[in-house]
């Protein structure tokens, strides 16, 4: 089939926006063969291979370059969107949603999840630092904990700035879980939406007293 050549411009406003397309762009795995030149805040993109090749090319590079100015810009109501499966490759960690979703509340964000997207106010770099921090204290408790109890443990240590052993040990003061010796694993003992609740009073109690 016939191999042609079409030059495209991808205009960036900034170092940090050519940087994540570019970024993006390296992973991009297709058969058309991209190049890439460009000064300053115009980035020529050389495509080359079949019409269908360079077609499909073209739609993932503006793709790519939408979802890019999503996470980096917020929007009028100051949110940024992000694909969820970019975020966690970014910052290197395996988390759920529902755990992140529930620690950008108690965090006081605006927060929503729509077909695999992030809304949030949170900006980029720093959601990429919390979900770091999530998947770190993940890994130190994911062995002795189910899913029930992650669900409440992680979260709170991200907003509140505890360790997670700390905050399992307050779900045991408190009655609200236990030690199950037979599965070597802590089980919540309410509901994780009472536990929760029940959790930050005591909480927001102690900062009182502070």
């Amino acid at each position: 089939m016939a191999r042609a050549k079409k030059v495209i411009t991808i205009h960036v406003r900034d170092d940090r926006e050519k940087e994540e397309f570019l970024k993006e762009l390296q992973r991009l795995r297709l058969p058309a063969f991209i190049y890439v030149h460009g000064k300053l805040n115009d980035l020529k993109i050389n495509v080359q291979g079949t019409k269908d090749e360079i077609r499909e090319a073209i739609r993932k590079i503006r793709e790519i370059h939408h979802r890019v100015r999503a996470k980096l810009y917020p929007d009028k109501r100051g949110l940024y969107r992000y694909v969820i499966d970019d975020l966690l490759r970014e910052a290197g960690a395996s988390v759920s949603t529902p755990i992140l979703v529930r620690t950008l509340e108690l965090l006081g964000e605006t927060v929503e999840v729509r077909e695999g997207e992030l809304i949030t106010s949170m900006p980029w770099e720093e959601i990429v630092a919390l979900v770091r921090t999530l998947g770190d204290y993940l890994a130190d408790v994911s062995l002795q904990t189910t899913r029930q109890i992650r669900e409440v443990v992680l979260p709170v240590a991200a907003a509140k700035n505890m360790d997670p052993s700390e905050v399992m040990d307050m779900l045991v003061e408190l009655g609200l879980a236990e030690w199950k010796e037979d599965k070597f694993k802590y089980e919540l003992v309410k509901n994780k939406e009472q536990a929760l609740e029940i959790l930050l009073k005591h909480l927001e109690g102690e900062e009182n007293e502070d």
